[in-house]
């Protein structure tokens, strides 16, 4: 018999094979790189690494048990942060392969941008700010940079992470002038008005097409929603007519899940037209052009005003119903006794967190502790401290 021949190991210094990039989008090369030094990967892009290390964070892991919308022990079916930011890299890495842009590093950032949320979502976030008011407020975005740059502590040379520049300016979404002062490079193009990379603006609108229209999903599904309230809204109900007149005999949640892929699908589609239309209109030839030019990423002003419509039908009939305003009222309740226990007794902090009182304030160790805290473990440590069954 043949004997076989045993595979060869890799050559340390050759890059993972990458899918040609535009001239203007990130790569290994112009990148600026790790703030510590480290040895190239041996089988993997810089960004894949990134990607890595995000999947194997403990932050990551939380995501699954912290709310979309609806809270976690409502429904096994509703969305959560977890499903949400793969269901964010899912649509982000279509529209940037499509656009010859760094699919790699779109997927970090995707996977990445929600780590800072509180538990119970935009209720908890709100709640914990008014809390930090005073103390440099909060807010998830920050909060995830903080968490890749600081407070993941898995590796022995650093402190976070440790990500590629990119993929830390992709996480940051948004900054005021006087928090981009105390960030460095990384917050300075709040400063110069200057625009992120283009894959970091695809993460941007990828977010939102997977939000607006997963929201759609679970609120239907939670009964909140309804299909004829929906007919209002014309994104929706455009693509439930098609649905209705090609496929006349199916209903109930395949229906709704037929028009609602239609729905991404012409989202996306427009995405994509309206993108490279600007992108040819701008010609960047690098990466630095596409920093000093305006957003290139986009929809069309006919689908930018269909997804305003969208969004404001969310918030008036999902966001503010009366069931939805009661969960939340509870989880703002929650977060408001947590911070005030255990600012007015640091003692009941675990030790870790009791350490970084002492190093950089008691108010920023709390919103850390209560940042990483999943919907369920929230509950049970707010039922630990003020009931009295629980000991």
């Amino acid at each position: 018999m043949p004997t076989r021949r045993p595979p060869t190991s890799p050559r340390p210094s050759k890059p993972a094979a990458v899918p040609d990039l535009a001239s203007y989008a990130v790569s290994d090369g112009n990148s600026r790189g790790r703030a510590h030094a480290e040895p190239r990967p041996k089988v993997r892009s810089e960004f894949q690494r990134d990607r890595d290390r995000i999947v194997h964070s403990t932050a990551f892991r939380r995501l699954e048990y912290k709310t979309q919308v609806f809270v976690n022990h409502e429904g096994d079916l509703f969305r959560t942060r977890l499903t949400h930011s793969i269901e964010v890299a899912q649509i982000a890495r279509t529209v940037a392969r499509a656009l010859e842009l760094n699919d790699d590093l779109v997927e970090a950032v995707a996977l990445a941008h929600d780590l800072g949320h509180t538990p119970f979502g935009h209720a908890g976030q709100e709640a914990l700010n008014q809390c930090m008011q005073g103390h440099g407020g909060f807010e998830h975005n920050l909060q995830s940079l903080r968490i890749v740059d600081r407070l993941e502590e898995r590796y022995g040379a650093f402190d976070g992470l440790n990500l590629m520049f990119e993929t830390r300016e992709g996480i940051l979404k948004h900054c005021s002038p006087a928090r981009a002062r105390e960030l460095g490079e990384v917050g300075q193009r709040f400063l110069d008005d200057r625009r992120p990379s283009l894959e970091a603006q695809i993460c941007n609108l990828a977010d939102e097409i997977a939000y607006n229209n997963h929201d759609v999903d679970d609120g239907l599904r939670s009964g909140v929603l309804t299909l004829e309230q929906l007919q209002g809204v014309s994104l929706f109900a455009r693509h439930a007519a098609e649905v209705s007149a090609e496929f006349p005999s199916i209903a109930g949640r395949r229906r709704v899940h037929e028009t609602i892929r239609r729905m991404i699908d012409a989202q996306v589609t427009d995405l994509l037209a309206e993108s490279a239309r600007r992108i040819a209109a701008a010609a960047p030839a690098a990466l630095e052009d596409v920093r000093s030019a305006p957003e290139l990423i986009g929809f069309s002003a006919a689908m930018a005003e269909e997804n305003r419509a969208l969004k404001g039908f969310l918030r008036e009939h999902l966001y503010r119903h009366f069931e939805v305003l009661r969960m939340t009222a509870k989880a703002r309740r929650v977060i408001h006794d947590l911070f005030g226990a255990f600012v007015t007794d640091p003692r009941l902090l675990p030790p870790q967190y009791q350490a970084m009182a002492d190093a950089g304030g008691i108010e920023r160790a709390t919103a850390d502790y209560i940042a990483g805290m999943t919907d369920r473990y929230s509950m049970r440590e707010h039922r630990r401290l003020f009931a009295v069954s629980e000991f």
